[in-house]
């Protein structure tokens, strides 16, 4: 049993400490150690933490700690982008609030509607849901909104981007003025920084610089012709135990490219905005049942995915900003995993850009070939 960390033992429930010690988790991360205070006291917070950093606990637990299980009323509400990252925290929040007589449910788009309205009448304290759904409820006046005392934005940035924002604020003008807002996100620019800052108070900011760079994940490359990189991608699929997440650029290079990998009798998933919603969920179950090597992602469909245990991210089309490269590579050698590794396939020009990012970023970074189907060192 491990040592519950002092700010769970001084300001947390017993519920919290309980499923804390369950989970055998042996101190906070640095955005939640960060960032719960400010939570707990009733502050307005934006926190940008790389991916894999506990940002989901970093909020959900001081959440839990301020609602008041007596009162049979919305008190909370989590905002996602996607269905996916939505299913996820409410998962998390089953495990943690258990024992705490605490409801929670999930609002999704494309879900029934009349069996939403019927999780409605059982009185959630809590709800995790995207955004249009949460609005379309709200205009219909299924959802009551004047108890809410807090709001997170998880991956902020997506929601504060133009196709999302007047959703966002809608919602926010539908709570009264005394609640919290939270945002969350892997990235913080500068843009959503100021949006942010237009519908908080005086909001408390806190930025964690770990990532991918960590000595626990490896950076490696191949260089070589686009023609080439199938080539290469084979051989990674049959090394012993991948599970790697392959990221491309846009759906009409992935589609081609699982085609091509199934021709050549290696299965591969594939998760792309034009995948319906039945056919992502058997890819991921699949992928995380081991049953696939590969599972092919374009940066759009893998945001908020929380997938267990990738041993290899895969730069299948090179990133175009060092952002985009930090997002994709936290994937692997997550919080509670021993390792991972992080694959560019490049050509010439992209091989300088990626030692550049490698500069910026502090980490090394490996040029690597191949021998008798073995990863090894230019000789």
């Amino acid at each position: 049993m491990t040592d519950t960390p002092q700010l769970l033992q001084n300001e947390f429930n017993s519920f919290i400490k309980s499923a804390w010690e369950k989970a055998n988790f042996d101190q906070l991360t640095d955005i939640q150690e960060q960032s719960i205070p400010a939570i707990l006291n009733g502050k307005d917070v934006l926190a940008e933490s790389p991916t894999g950093t506990g940002k989901t606990l970093a909020y959900l637990l001081p959440l839990l700690q301020r609602i008041d299980p007596e009162k049979k009323a919305l008190q909370a509400l989590i905002l996602a982008p996607s269905r996916e990252l939505v299913m996820q925290i409410y998962e998390e929040f089953q495990k943690w609030s258990e024992g705490s007589g605490i409801q929670g449910t999930s609002l999704i788009g494309g879900a029934n509607v009349k069996r939403q309205l019927e999780k409605l009448k059982k009185r959630p304290q809590v709800i995790v849901g995207s955004p249009g759904r949460i609005e379309e409820l709200i205009k219909q006046k299924k959802l009551k909104m004047h108890d809410v005392k807090m709001i997170v934005l998880d991956e902020g940035d997506q929601l504060l981007l133009p196709e999302y924002q007047r959703t966002i604020s809608s919602i926010i003008k539908s709570t009264l003025s005394d609640r919290q807002l939270i945002l969350f996100s892997a990235t913080l620019k500068e843009a959503t920084i100021q949006k942010a800052s237009e519908l908080m108070k005086n909001p408390e900011v806190f930025h964690v610089t770990k990532s991918a760079s960590s000595a626990k994940v490896e950076h490696i490359y191949f260089t070589g012709e686009a023609r080439n990189k199938i080539d290469v991608l084979k051989k990674l699929s049959r090394l012993k135990n991948m599970h790697g997440l392959v990221f491309v650029k846009d759906i009409w290079e992935l589609t081609g490219l699982a085609e091509k990998l199934r021709y050549h009798d290696i299965p591969a998933g594939e998760l792309h905005s034009e995948a319906k919603k039945e056919e992502r969920k058997k890819a991921i179950k699949a992928f995380e049942a081991g049953e696939l090597p590969l599972l092919l992602a374009t940066d759009v469909a893998a945001r908020g995915l929380d997938l267990k245990d990738i041993t290899h991210v895969i730069h299948y089309n090179f990133p175009e900003t060092i952002t985009q490269y930090v997002h994709r590579s936290g994937r692997t050698g997550r919080l509670g995993s021993d390792s991972g590794t992080v694959v560019s396939l490049v050509n010439e020009r992209e091989e300088r850009e990626l030692k550049q990012f490698a500069r910026e970023m502090n980490h090394p970074l490996h040029k690597k070939t191949w021998y008798s189907g073995e990863i090894v060192d230019p000789r």
